[in-house]
């Protein structure tokens, strides 16, 4: 049996009415995948830090699980079809 550890590092910044979040995808292989995610608040709404944090981490989080579908794909049409 063969055992990895990913991680995934994020940062997340607030000014004003916008939240980003920096996510970045390591792999003991050497594996680094960096995406971002952005939330913004309407001025209107109430001040509620972790709705905008929650929305730019997981925008982030899905960018990262989109680019690996798009690697792993690349991959198995490389395998599929080597050139």
């Amino acid at each position: 049996m063969h055992t990895q550890t990913w991680s995934v590092q994020i940062t997340i910044a607030e000014d004003d009415d916008v939240t980003q979040a920096h996510a970045v995808l390591s792999s003991r292989d050497g594996l680094t995948i960096h995406r971002d995610g952005e939330a913004h608040r309407n001025p209107h709404d109430a001040v509620v830090p972790e709705i905008g944090e929650e929305l730019a981490v997981s925008r982030a989080l899905y960018a990262l699980a989109d680019r690996l579908m798009e690697d792993a794909e690349t991959d198995v049409e490389n395998l599929s079809h080597p050139a």
